[in-house]
């Protein structure tokens, strides 16, 4: 069976804590979300994410359209995790290092509704691009110190 799952891997030169707060914020998702379909975070959802959290977001990939997220997995300042209806999950993990933080976003349609689907179309191809345009926008957030 093929991997389901498409994840990039950055340090940033910040604490797990400061990325964690923006994580589980989600009015702070635009801001971060480097693939331009996040645009804002519904007013109705909660301030801070936590387990079993609901949170909807207003989206637009061509037309606009709103999706329901629950927080199916949370590790505090280490772990965080959401799906919508079909089940296939955005996953954050955060590894403290000398000097910042060994940031992993994920892309995991293995618990999808129908992951051959996801498979074979444009969505890892894609999901992949916004997830190295998110951490990049995360290090310019973060900068490390000049030498």
């Amino acid at each position: 069976m093929a991997k389901r799952q498409v994840s990039g891997t950055r340090t940033i030169a910040t604490t797990p804590e400061e990325i964690f707060a923006l994580l589980t914020d989600p009015s702070k998702h635009p801001v971060l979300d480097g693939s331009g379909t996040v645009l804002a975070a519904q007013s109705n959802g909660p301030d801070k994410l936590e387990l079993g959290s609901k949170f909807g977001m207003d989206m637009k990939m061509g037309a606009p359209y709103k999706i329901l997220n629950t927080v199916v997995e949370y590790e505090e300042n280490r772990l965080v995790a959401w799906r919508h209806f079909n089940g296939h999950r955005w996953r954050w993990q955060l590894e403290p290092t000398d000097g910042g933080t060994k940031v992993t976003e994920t892309f995991d349609w293995s618990t999808a509704r129908v992951p051959f689907l996801i498979g074979i179309s444009f969505f890892p191809k894609k999901n992949k691009e916004g997830i190295e345009k998110t951490l990049d926008r995360l290090e310019q957030m973060y900068p490390a110190a000049a030498a």
